[in-house]
């Protein structure tokens, strides 16, 4: 047998690539079949080929220069096939010894072994590159990552992680991690609890947590942890800090606007709202009573007026600090909004309330001097006892408001404590009460609808039916005097399913003759509790045939606040329905901006107390703007009622309300005269940018 031969024997039974190259002439002699698939040329097409031309990397290059005397080479290098195409391999040369009884036993030949490692080559680069994805994108988070193996040494970090703890380059370079933790548990304000809760996930590794950690630095940090896990087991922990603190400052300085008056800085009617639940419910417990004083400062507008709003700003900074300063320490001072104040006294009963009454008029009284002008000031002050006159910021703004009124009659500067109705006045609402339940029977309410104009084109977009009632002996009687007696009897209810039923024939009516006019009907608060009041409501439309969407209920704020989970799924049912929804007298009440987001409200209705001082009045300017402004943000629409002069529907407008009605356009009208007045409309559509007058 040859050598050649006998090589090509020994190759054949080697799985890897393989081949012999003699040494003096670095020529291959003999190789295995797996050398040709690895090359993709046949075993016998590489002999005779230079061992440099399989394997010529700067490494096999100089082993060969040197004759193998460098000794065995070891290492990764490339190859590229016979199809060009390159492959990553582990490659081994040595010296094959020789014979005993050979001549100065020199070795001729040299074994090069090759081993193809392309697919590893290829998973690593993969893993490589998905490491490099994963840094980029733990650097690209605003979140602190920290990851820990099951004893709670450091795997890994980001940047992030670093700057929101502040730590020192030092101790990361030297990977000290019992010098990281030290200096976490020093940077937090509360070190104990700290511990404890690590301690606690230790015992717990499959434990998901979430906590808040305050730094020395006045950093707020949330921290959230989650077990990293592999094949089902906990290998460690994955950890992200965000840093709270700026976000927590934010809301804390838009809670802070929300809750304040930004004139004054005192709190507003929200905060009043929490401030006087609280002291009711501290009365209940305690047994004693607090008042509520509302002060009204006597003939404000004649300030805003003569000397200018500037000046009426810094007349109300004073007078609320004057305020302020003779309150004792448990008393509460908040603005109402406008020229209104009010005082929360507690605790206090008539006497106390009384005192407190005159040392506001004594300080508020004193002379007052701005910018040149010395004038005095007066207020007056009507006052409800709580919680036995009221335990709800609206019960104790109408009981103080009337005892204002008779302040106020009396020649203003005064004070005067609110007084249970009389006796005669509770004969007088008992007979209003049998009267109503006769006209009721007797068929004497009518309905009146006020026409809904669009400010943009000046259409007639709606109308809101309004109760009227003529009695035979008493005559007209206003809404104001008779609604009040039904809803404290009860009977609001009977008359406000009449005004429903009659409210949906008249839009059936104005529908079968082509007019689809919405019409939008108040609904009290005792009405919209009734347990089948959507039932009532989906089964008038239904027998009326009436589309859905033709009907508006108006609700009061007090039905949104009070019990109200079980008001957002009633108001869900009536949506469902198809019907519209609305607030009326938007701004008298308390309306949570978190219950208006959740509620299904189309509309807005500024009241009219709001519209009366447009435009020259600031503070109801200001407080229509900030209406629009919330319900554009809330995506509702917004009308204004009782606009009575142009100046006033020219701001609106101006301000992007979306509607209004009032004596401008028409008061309320009859059925017949609403219709002629459509027909008429029609027939002679207004140039663009005025509006009709209806006069009755």
């Amino acid at each position: 047998m040859t050598p050649a031969s006998a090589w090509a024997a020994l190759l054949c039974g080697m799985p890897h690539p393989a081949w012999v190259v003699a040494v003096d002439s670095r020529r291959v002699v003999a190789a295995n079949p797996a050398a040709g698939t690895l090359f993709g040329c046949a075993a016998e097409a590489l002999n005779g080929q230079l061992a440099e031309a399989l394997a010529s990397s700067p490494e096999d290059q100089l082993w060969w220069a040197a004759g193998g005397t460098l000794g065995p080479l070891h290492s990764d290098t490339v190859v590229a096939t016979a199809g060009g195409q390159v492959l990553h391999v582990s490659r081994s040369i040595g010296l094959l010894p020789v014979a005993a009884d050979a001549p100065a036993h020199a070795p001729t030949h040299a074994l090069v072994l090759m081993c193809d490692r392309s697919a590893e080559q290829r998973a690593e680069n993969q893993r490589e590159a998905l490491l490099a994805e994963l840094q980029a994108t733990l650097e690209a988070t605003a979140d602190g990552i920290l990851v820990t193996d099951a004893a709670g040494r450091m795997s890994a970090c980001n940047r992030r992680f670093v700057e929101i703890w502040g730590l020192p380059t030092e101790l990361l370079q030297r990977d000290d991690d019992t010098g990281v933790q030290a200096w976490l548990l020093r940077s937090v304000t509360d070190d104990a609890t700290y511990a404890s809760r690590l301690q606690a996930l230790r015992e717990a590794p499959l434990a998901v947590a979430t906590d808040r950690l305050t730094l020395h630095s006045g950093q707020v940090v949330e921290r959230v942890t989650r077990p990293l896990m592999r094949s089902g087991r906990s290998q460690g922990r994955v950890w992200s800090f965000r840093d709270l603190t700026e976000r927590l400052a934010t809301e804390s300085r838009i809670e802070a606007m929300v809750r304040h008056d930004t004139l004054t800085g005192l709190p507003n009617r929200t905060a009043l709202v929490d401030c006087v639940g609280e002291a009711t419910a501290a009365a209940r417990r305690d047994g004693k009573n607090y008042a509520f004083l509302l002060v009204d400062m006597d003939r404000f507008r004649q300030i805003n007026d003569s000397l200018g709003h500037d000046v009426g700003d810094t007349v109300l900074q004073t007078v609320a600090q004057r305020l302020q300063g003779c309150l004792r320490g448990d008393d509460l001072l908040a603005r109402l909004g406008g020229d209104q104040f009010v005082v929360l006294v507690k605790p206090a009963d008539a006497a106390a309330a009384e005192a407190a009454a005159r040392r506001i008029l004594n300080v508020v009284a004193q002379p007052c001097s701005v910018d040149g002008a010395t004038f005095t000031l007066t207020c007056s002050i009507g006052i409800a006892l709580a919680p036995s006159q009221g335990t709800r910021i609206e019960d104790l703004v109408r009981n103080a408001e009337l005892a204002l009124r008779t302040v106020k009659a009396a020649g203003r500067a005064h004070f005067a404590l609110h007084q249970a109705r009389a006796e005669g006045d509770r004969r007088q609402n008992m007979q209003l009460d049998h009267a109503m339940r006769q006209a009721l029977v007797s068929g004497r309410f009518r309905l009146q609808y006020q026409p809904q104009v669009d400010l943009r084109d000046g259409r007639v977009v709606g109308a809101e039916a309004l109760l009227r009632w003529r009695d035979p002996e008493m005559g007209d009687i206003s809404p104001t005097r008779f609604i009040p007696v039904a809803e404290d009897s009860g009977f609001i209810v009977a008359i406000g399913d009449w005004v429903l039923s009659q409210a949906v024939r008249q839009a059936a009516l104005w529908h079968q003759r082509g007019h689809a006019v919405p019409i939008a009907i108040n609904v009290s608060a005792l009405q919209f509790k009734q347990p089948q009041f959507v039932d009532r409501v989906a089964s008038v439309l239904a027998v009326s045939g009436v589309p859905p969407h033709l009907l508006e209920l108006e609700l009061t704020e007090s039905i949104l606040v009070h019990n109200a989970d079980e008001a957002l799924h009633r108001l869900h049912a009536l949506k469902r329905l198809g019907v519209h929804l609305s607030i009326d007298d938007f701004g008298t009440g308390y309306s949570s901006l978190a219950y208006l987001k959740r509620f299904p409200i189309g509309k807005l209705k500024i009241d009219r107390s709001f519209v009366s001082g447009l435009p020259s009045d600031e503070s109801d300017a200001g407080i229509v703007r900030a209406i629009l402004q919330m319900a554009r943000a809330l995506g509702m629409k917004v009308i204004g009622e009782g606009v009575e002069t142009e100046p006033q529907r020219q701001f609106l407008q101006a301000e992007g309300c979306d509607e209004f009605q009032g004596w401008l356009y028409a008061p309320a009208l009859d059925p017949l005269s609403f219709e002629q007045r459509l027909l008429q409309a029609q027939a002679a559509p207004p140039p663009a940018g005025r509006h009709i007058r209806l006069v009755v």
